[in-house]
């Protein structure tokens, strides 16, 4: 409820959501947090599982964890990508393929606008990030020439070398449009980092971008949201 305060205050059309249960744990009481936020909100979901498992009991659904982005336009098409991951449910892991890189194709108001969020892993080291980024920007390349937008939480900052490439195809929103206070997203009770970002290629233009400090955005998440305008120009 907390989060689904949140973004109706935002007035968002599109959100990109992280570390999202569906019928994962007790901890989110069973629910799908995905459908629910979708119904509360009365906005279209595609949810991209990371991880896909065997329900607790015979009987209940899977357990699912990932990303999601939720829409007021009508998302035409989707689909979960798969990028290296190092996953937390298996011991001794290895950098592999995995899925939860969603993409949507969404119609905004005649124009066709692709929409991609991300959760990149969290670990000081930065290799699983460093070959993220590649698997991202792969995937990415297929819509080269079309409005895109990658959201999510990159779990480090602009300047980080890892982070270099994304920078060559997509524009920081906060680095062009950001204003006042420094951007800071991390921890929401006592920013002291940004790595939480909305980026655009050069065919969506960034206008505004702030990010929310107050209650109730400090209290429906650890991270503080991103929140920005931006404007697509239809092509005639």
């Amino acid at each position: 409820a907390r989060t689904a305060n949140v973004i109706r205050d935002s007035r968002a059309d599109v959100v990109g959501l992280e570390e999202v249960d569906v019928h994962w744990a007790e901890r989110s009481q069973w629910r799908d947090q995905a459908a629910d936020l979708a119904a509360m909100l009365g906005m279209h979901v595609f949810f991209a599982p990371i991880y896909d498992l065997d329900p607790s009991e015979p009987g209940r659904p899977r357990r699912q964890y990932g990303v999601a982005i939720l829409s007021r336009y009508p998302i035409l098409a989707a689909e979960n990508h798969w990028i290296t991951r190092l996953s937390t449910q298996v011991p001794n892991p290895v950098p592999e393929p995995a899925p939860g890189f969603p993409e949507v194709e969404l119609n905004v108001r005649g124009v066709r606008v692709h929409v991609y969020a991300t959760h990149l892993d969290y670990r000081p080291e930065p290799d699983v990030r460093r070959r993220q980024v590649a698997d991202m920007m792969a995937v990415m390349a297929e819509d080269r020439g079309r409005p895109r937008v990658l959201v999510g939480d990159f779990n480090a900052g602009h300047d980080a070398t890892e982070l270099a490439p994304l920078w060559t195809e997509l524009v920081d929103a906060w680095s062009v449009a950001g204003e006042g206070a420094p951007g800071l997203t991390y921890p929401a009770d006592a920013p002291a980092s940004r790595i939480d970002y909305v980026t655009a290629a050069r065919l969506v233009e960034v206008w505004r971008v702030t990010v929310p400090a107050t209650a109730p955005a400090t209290t429906a998440s650890d991270h503080l949201p991103v929140l920005a305008d931006l404007r697509v120009a239809r092509r005639h």
